[in-house]
């Protein structure tokens, strides 16, 4: 006959074991964990930027042409630059162009931007420099300051950051200038105040992602107060560090928000791993610092705006054409 299934061991029946199916199960989710710390941004734009102030002084140099419009005799180091030679000390202190060759490339003059409706001249302003030693004293502080801002923002933020504190720094220096018709302004200072003001916005807003919260405030605002005060030495417009220090100070709150101090995105929780009490993203005193200062910078442009084209200015003491 066919043979039949053999019956289960005598010992399972007496004893009434049953067999359980090994399975492996998972194993437990660790106690202690923290999410991987944020890989720093590569650097590259506050670079390009760098390298652009640089290329847009030499084609500056280049187009003024100082041997032509004054005499080989009258320029500074013409045996070495020939063409590129500096105008007189005189003329300009900073070793660079001459004023009218700053004008014909796009600085801040109060009557064409007005009167001749080139608005575009609060942003290409920025860009050119009155000379050697003004560009080297904004460039040294572009790249200590930008370059540690873009690794931890990325360039979007920072590229943003810059030209509309620019622009606030040109747009304060024009509504200050209005009654000195015959000046220029020129210089990237007013973005690079913007960055000293980001930072202490940033300090503010994410105060609980910082250990020692007194001594970077006192540091920051004594690097702050140095540079303010160089504002009232001669031949600086401290209207457009101040005007590009409230802009970056506003937009920093917008563009430089990080999540509060023990907050975990969800793709760092292992699998099995809940959380009790999840921390949200921000605190409310961050969207609510947000909300304010974006509300701010749009009111601040736009009447600002409004009273440049207007014709209408600030009651300021006179400055000088540079910042």
């Amino acid at each position: 006959m066919g043979k039949g299934l053999p019956p289960p061991p005598s010992s399972d029946i007496e004893t009434g074991r049953t067999y359980k199916s090994h399975r492996r199960t998972p194993p437990p989710p660790p106690q202690h964990f923290s999410p991987p710390a944020p890989k720093p941004w590569f650097a590259w734009l506050v670079p390009l930027v760098f390298v652009a102030n640089i290329v847009m002084f030499v084609l500056t140099m280049y187009i003024n042409n100082c041997p032509a419009k004054t005499g080989a005799d009258k320029c500074l180091f013409y045996d070495y630059l020939g063409r590129f030679s500096f105008h007189p000390i005189k003329d300009n202190p900073l070793l660079g162009p001459s004023f009218s060759t700053l004008k014909e490339l796009g600085a801040l003059d109060w009557k064409l931007v007005v009167e001749s409706k080139q608005a575009w001249r609060l942003i290409s302003c920025i860009w050119l420099h009155a000379g050697v030693i003004h560009l080297v004293a904004n460039m040294m502080s572009l790249l200590f300051i930008g370059i540690r801002l873009e690794q931890e923002f990325g360039f979007f933020r920072i590229g943003l950051l810059y030209v509309l504190s620019g622009f606030g720094g040109s747009l304060m220096s024009a509504l200050a200038s209005a009654g000195r018709k015959q000046t220029i302004s020129v210089g990237a200072s007013g973005a690079l105040f913007g960055l000293l003001g980001a930072m202490l916005s940033e300090l503010i807003t994410n105060w609980t992602n910082y250990a020692n919260k007194c001594a970077a405030l006192l540091t920051l605002v004594l690097i702050i107060s140095l540079n303010l005060a160089v504002g009232f030495l001669p031949h600086v417009d401290n209207s457009a560090h101040i005007g590009g220090f409230i802009s970056g100070f506003l937009v920093g709150f917008i563009l430089l928000i990080r999540p509060q101090f023990g907050y975990v995105s969800r793709k760092h929780i292992p699998p099995g791993y809940e959380i009790k009490h999840k921390k949200p993203k921000h605190k409310c005193y961050q969207y609510l610092l947000w909300i304010i200062a974006l509300v701010l910078l749009i009111t601040g442009y736009a009447t600002g705006l409004t009273r440049l084209f207007k014709g209408q200015t600030f009651e300021s003491k006179p400055l000088s054409s540079l910042d």
